[in-house]
This record gives C-alpha cells, structure tokens and sequence, in this order.
C-alpha cells in the first residue's frame, strides 16, 4: 500500500472514531434524567394595570417570582450574556474556548481568573442544587447543559437562569432580587443596578450589599468596567453607574391591599395570579391617608375605606387597616368585612322607600316629636326635638323619630328586604327585625354600606361591586326607584361640608354607633363612592367621637387624595315632581304616622285609604303592596278586586298580597261597616340597559 493510500486509511479510520465517538457521546446526553425543570412560584395579586400588590412566598420560604425576559431591562439581559457567556446563542451548551481559557489562566496565575461555565451549565447546577468543585460534579454539569440545550430553547434556558439565579438569602430570580434590592419590578433599571443583579448570583452570600457593602460595590464596578470596555454602556453611562449608591437594605416585598388580597386567594385557591379591579395608586394614597389619620388619634384607633366606581361597579381601593401588622391596632382584622353597627347611615334608604311608597316627599312636613311605639322611645341625638319639619330637613339633620315614624309605617321587614335586594348581608342581633334598624340596631359591613350607597348614587340599580378584574358585570336588583334615588342625592348634596372643604361636590351622610364605638361617613359623585369607618377594631367605645366630626372630613380628604376631579351629580330624572309643600298632593303635603286616627275633637274620623292615592300607579318590585288606613275603627276586613285578602286586621299600615300587574280595587271595611275603596294601576318594573 504506497502512502497516499496509507493517509486516506488513516484519515477514514479517524473520522470513523470521531463518527462513533460522537455517536456515543449523543447517546450518552439522550439518556440523560433531567431534574425537574418546573419550580414553584409565589402566588401574586396584581392591580388593574398588571403591578404587583402582594406575593406569597413559596411553601420553603423562598422568595421566587415567576417572570420572562420581556419583564426584564434590556440592558441588564445584555450585561448578563456579555459577561456570563457572551457566546450562549452559538454554544451547544459547553464553551469549549472558555473552558480552556480559564484552564489556561488557572495553570498561568495558579488561581482561578474566570470560569468556563456557560449559562446553560450554570442553570444544570441551579437544577440540581449541585456544586462546581469536583470533576464529577463538573462533569454532570456538562452532561445536564448538553441534554438541556437538546430539549429546550435558548429563550426558555434563559429564563430558568432569571427565574432560578440566587440572590442572597432566601432570594432567587431576577425578579424577586430587583424588588428585594431596589423595591422595583426589573422592567427599568439603571446601569448600575443591573450590574449589581450580574455580579451577585457568583457569590450571592458574601456579595450581599446589606452584609458586605465593600464587596458587593467592588464586583458591581468589575461588571460596570467591564461592561463599557466592552460597549454594551456608554463611557457617560459608566460614569453615572460608578457614583450610585448600592442599596444598603432589603426591601419588603408589596404589601398593598393584603387583606383583599388575602381574600381574593381564599376565593381561588388554586389560581397561581390573581388580576384585581384594584387601581395600585389610589390604593397606595388612601392608605396612607388613613395612617395619617389614626396617628392623630392615639394608638388603638383603626380605620378602614372602600372606594368603587358606582358606574362600572369596580372596587378601586380597599384599606382594610391602616397597618396590616400593627398589632396595637389589630391590624390583621379586615374593618371593611366586620358587621358594626351603622350608625345613622341607613336613615337615607328609609327616606328612598318612603319616597317610593308615596308616604312622603323630599318638601312632605313631618312632625319631630315624643313618640312611644310599644315602649319604644327614641331620642334624638342631642335630646331635643324640632316640632314640624320638611322630609329634607329631617334627613340633613338625622334626627331619628321621624325616620322611626316612617319606618313604623314601612315595616321593617321592607328595609331588611331592600339592604338583602342590594347584595347586602345584615346581621340581626336577635333575628326578627325592630324599628331600632333604622338607627343601626343592625350589622352591616363597610362594603356592604359602600354597596347600598353604589346603587342609590347609580340611579336606585346597577352592577354589583366586585374586586375580581375577569368577573363578568352583575346586574343589581333594584332597590330603590331612580327618581327616589335621585332626591336623596339632592338632599345629602346639600349637607354643608367639613372645614375648607367644597360644597355640593358630594352627597354623603354620617353615622355614629350607639356608645360611640362606630363613626362613619359615606359619599358619592356623579362616578365615585367611598366609604369610611372609623373606630377601634375591638369594639370599645371612642368617647366623644362623632361621625360628622371625624369621618366626614377624612371622606371629602379620600375624595381629594383620588388623583382624579369631581364628577359632576346628575340632573332630576324627566319624571321627578319639584314641588313646594303646598303644591304637593294633598295627601303628600303632611305626614301622618299610623295611629293618627282621631280629630281634635276626639270623635273617629271617617275610614280613609291614604295610601296608596286614588289613581296611584304603583311600580310593583315585590309580592306585597302597602295600605296605609286613617279614621274607622279596627278590626278591618280587607278585598282586592272583590276578594278578601285579609281579615281582622288591627294595624293601619299593612301589607296585602299584590293582584299582580294591570287595575285593581282595593276596598277596605271597619267594625262599623264604614268602607272606603281606592282604584290603582300597578305597573311592570322597567329594567334599565346593562352598564359596562
């Protein structure tokens, strides 16, 4: 065989070894078990615009937050490849030239100058928890990066690496380091930070800036000097980095809206990302408003605010607390969930109902006065008493027999029937309801208030409060009728305001509790809700607190501290009767509580139906109808339509089973055989379009 032929033979037998090595070699990385490349995440609330409120740590305790590369800077990516393994995109996983670069540097110096891990091999030991020092574990390393890169993609490599790099401490990923370090999402970050985030994971214990600030700035200006060489940053770039700061601390994580948060979760538990309805800056500002305002008034005071949107029904901001861990003030208990007494604030739907029923008008004159209904005898507030009055003046001024007279002719049972309509969940301390309801002999959340008053500052209907941003809108039942609705706001809009603040911007109303232990305040636009509670989450009385003093002006300072203006109230509906008292209806122009049935003389007064009015339509929303009876003597027998609905009836205002839509007569009879007969017409409830 001359020598040409010996060559090619040789060349052959070379290739075919280097064919069956690599042969071998390719088996060897297929038969690679790979660790799990599946990590757990913190479970994350976010707000309306995709901001972070609060996250969860994982069930080890480590801070790691999910995150791609298009969450990160840029310039940070390009700092990372530059300096970690400028040649990841080209590599199959192992750099041969940077290995034998650092070899050959090791040997030349007698200490290790860079390695030769690349990303890829640096994500198999992140995987394994392994470590670099021994041949086996290097070459395990080679093994896993050669069998990822086989299986993955460099853009999913990448993100095990930000997702998995440690931080320091119980940190891991990009993400969670840049809101532990900066207090910021890694979308924007200066130079100097992103250095700081290279340089860290090499040695993320004795580089941590809050532990060895010395060490941690020296490997973040290697990187920052390393990185200009190399021109991924300007010189001007290089210059500003050198001079900043490193952090000297670690940041809390976001802890915004954290008992809504903490609900949110409880609602669904294995949701990995919850988007809220939350807006982050209203929420941030408001609670800090309210921590503000509690540091004035002693160390066990607490405070709570709910803001919605009444048109959209979208819960805005909820500050369940003004410290989520203030222990003194029992911060961990979510004021706007606990059922309190009321206060005064449910007055306005009495008023709405009363309206409705054609009991009583805004211009009506009521009589403010003694009462004493079974041994119940309210008082008003200061103890004195107005004599008549205007409905609207009565409900300016919270005095509490009118609305008691009111309701004693309603029944109760209608108001808890319109809170339970409005998506309420009042809680009755002895299960039947009492006229005290009407002046908070009743529980009622703060949400629960925010979510009547959403519906009366929407036109008496509209959709349901929710805090769930992918919650389809819900429809309200409808609680009160818009032109009712609408002349509550014309009368609490007058109310004069707190101290310096405007006038006829808002329609609110106050409350304060029995004993002081509540005080509230409630007030809406022409978009915009908010509620207030102040009080102290135990329960104890706050001794000559008020509602009108103190949750009055945080309110109209909620409403200042929005970021957005007023939203102007809307015009009366076409419908509305603007009247003075004397050009009312006759039996709209004075009031007359039930038992009013004698003369000044004190001879009985003929049986008359005073309600509802001759001719009245009446919307009908509910099975029942009222009558209101003046004069006659009981017992009363009364026939819908030629029927007997009721018999030996003793109250004058009852209610009777309603003869469903169209004309009817109602006939009523009294003991003597005295009888008087009104002719209706009930109408169908208009349903209202859907609000987006």
């Amino acid at each position: 065989m001359n020598r040409r032929g010996a060559i090619c033979w040789a060349l052959f037998g070379l290739g075919l070894a280097v064919w069956i090595a690599a042969l071998g070699l390719q088996g060897w990385v297929s038969r690679t078990v790979l660790p799990p490349v599946l990590a757990e995440t913190a479970r994350e609330v976010r707000d309306r615009n995709g901001a972070l409120l609060r996250a969860y740590p994982v069930a080890d305790g480590i801070w790691r937050l999910d995150v791609a590369s298009d969450q990160v800077d840029p310039t940070y990516l390009a700092m990372l490849l530059r300096y970690e393994d400028k040649r990841f995109y080209s590599h199959s996983g192992v750099d041969l030239w940077a290995m034998l670069r650092a070899g050959t540097q090791a040997v030349w110096r007698g200490e290790v100058v860079s390695g030769g891990s690349t990303l890829t091999m640096q994500v198999a030991r992140l995987l394994e928890n392994g470590g670099t020092g021994r041949w086996a574990g290097k070459l395990r390393q080679i093994r896993v990066a050669l069998a990822l890169e086989q299986r993955l993609s460099k853009a999913q490599i990448l993100q095990l690496y930000l997702l998995h790099a440690p931080f320091g401490g119980n940190i891991e990923g990009v993400r969670a380091a840049s809101y532990a370090w900066f207090g910021k999402a890694p979308r924007r970050l200066t130079p100097s930070q992103a250095a700081l985030l290279v340089a860290l994971p090499q040695s993320p214990e004795t580089r941590r800036p809050d532990r060895a600030p010395g060490v941690a700035l020296a490997a973040r200006n290697r990187v920052i000097n390393r990185m200009a060489a190399a021109e991924v940053i300007t010189a001007e770039q290089s210059k500003t980095a050198l001079l900043e700061p490193i952090p000297d601390e670690i940041f809390p994580f976001p802890l915004e809206a954290p008992h809504l948060a903490d609900l949110a979760l409880a609602e669904r538990p294995d949701q990995r990302q919850l988007d809220l309805t939350i807006d982050g800056g209203m929420q941030r500002r408001l609670a800090g408003l309210l921590r503000e305002t509690v540091e004035r008034h002693g160390t066990n005071m607490s405070a709570a605010l709910v803001l919605a949107d009444h048109q959209s029904g979208e819960i805005l901001a909820s500050v369940g607390s003004p410290g989520y861990h203030n222990g003194g003030r029992r911060g961990y208990v979510d004021m706007t969930r606990a059922a309190r007494s009321p206060g005064s604030t449910l007055k306005p739907l009495v008023y709405g109902l009363a309206f409705d029923q054609g009991m009583a008008h805004p211009e009506t004159m009521i009589h403010d006065g003694p009462i004493d209904i079974d041994g119940y005898a309210p008082q008003n507030f200061d103890g004195r008493f107005r004599g008549d009055l205007r409905v609207r003046q009565a409900l300016q001024l919270s005095l509490n027999t009118p609305v008691v007279s009111l309701l004693q002719d309603l029944g109760p049972a209608r108001l808890m029937t319109a809170m339970r309509r409005s998506g309420a969940r009042p809680v009755l301390p002895g299960g039947q309801p009492g006229l005290a309801v009407a002046l908070g002999g009743v529980g009622v959340s703060l949400r629960d208030l925010v979510q009547i008053y959403a519906l009366i500052a929407a036109g008496g209907q509209g959709i349901v409060l929710h805090h769930q941003q992918d919650q389809p809108p819900e429809r309200s039942a409808r609680i009160l009728s818009e032109v009712a609705a609408w002349q509550l706001g014309d009368i609490l809009r007058d109310l004069p305001p707190p101290p310096g603040a405007p006038a006829r911007m808002l329609a609110y109303k106050t409350g304060t509790s029995y004993g002081h232990r509540d005080t509230w305040a409630i007030g809406w636009d022409g978009r915009y809700v908010i509620g207030v509670w102040l009080g102290r989450a135990d329960g104890t009385p706050v001794p000559g607190a008020f509602g009108a003093e103190l949750a009055a002006p945080l309110l109209f300072e909620a409403f200042g501290r929005m970021g957005v203006s007023f939203t102007p109230l809307p015009a009366a509906p076409p419908q509305t009767l603007v009247a003075a008292t004397a050009e009312l209806p006759l039996p709209l122009r004075r009031f007359s509580a039930a038992g009013e049935s004698k003369g000044a003389t004190g001879r009985i007064e003929p049986l008359q139906v005073v309600f509802p009015p001759e001719g009245a339509e009446l919307v009908s929303s509910a099975d029942a109808l009222t009558l209101k009876l003046r004069g006659g003597e009981a017992p009363f027998v009364i026939m819908a339509n030629d029927r007997p609905v009721r018999t030996g009836v003793r109250r004058r205002v009852l209610e009777v089973p309603s003869p469903g839509e169209g004309y009817s007569t109602f006939v009523v009879v009294d003991r003597n055989g005295q009888s008087d007969r009104v002719r209706v017409r009930i109408m169908p409830v208009q349903p209202l379009g859907t609000r987006g």
